[in-house]
């Protein structure tokens, strides 16, 4: 499946400052019986968004119209415990392109760079000056570039770089999966083939 074209994004952030959140947070295993890549944003971080009735928490900040955008500002640590993909559909399905913290489990990072989202490794100096900002002000905006590899507080013009491996960039910058990735050479390969048989 396709996922969007990454290239600039300049969004207003989510901010969720909480550490050591795992996947069964982000997703819980009860709604990992689909198969499909669809409709699991209705259930991201869904214990801590909704009480036991279904009814929304005013107090967590997906329910706080304040915050908008396609970025989440995740605390340190975010993404660790179990393997599941389920984890970053949810996040993509809800809107978010773009994951910042100052740490990733591994495992999760890999996921978020074959489903379409961009993990961005920042500082933990860094990510404290974006909390901040953000605290500040609701409507501050970030503008991630994957092209430059930067992420930059556009209120205050501060900037950090960050790493990414230059397969899983070509791969979001042209909105493929390793496996679009095969099949947009399916002509080359052809060729190949043809030329070598």
């Amino acid at each position: 499946m396709p996922y969007d074209k990454f290239n600039v994004l300049k969004s207003r952030v989510v901010p969720l400052p909480t550490e050591n959140v795992d996947t069964d947070q982000i997703i819980p295993a009860r709604f990992l019986k689909a198969t499909e890549r669809k409709g699991f944003g209705d259930n991201l971080f869904r214990d801590w968004r909704y009480d036991s009735e279904g009814n929304p928490k005013p107090d967590f900040v997906l329910n706080d119209p304040t915050y908008e955008g396609k970025i989440l500002l995740a605390g340190k640590n975010f993404g660790s415990g179990s393997s599941r993909e389920h984890a970053v559909w949810a996040i993509y399905d809800y809107g978010f392109r773009c994951v910042v913290s100052s740490f990733f489990a591994d495992i999760f990072k890999n996921n978020c760079l074959n489903i379409g989202v961009l993990p961005v490794t920042v500082s933990p100096e860094f990510a404290e000056e974006m909390f901040a900002e953000v605290e500040k002000d609701p409507h501050t905006e970030v503008e991630v570039d994957i092209d430059k590899q930067t992420i930059t507080v556009l209120s205050t013009g501060k900037s950090e770089s960050f790493d990414i491996n230059a397969y899983k960039k070509e791969n979001l910058k042209n909105g493929f999966d390793d496996i679009d990735y095969l099949l947009n050479l399916r002509e080359d390969i052809q060729t190949f083939a043809a030329k070598n048989a």
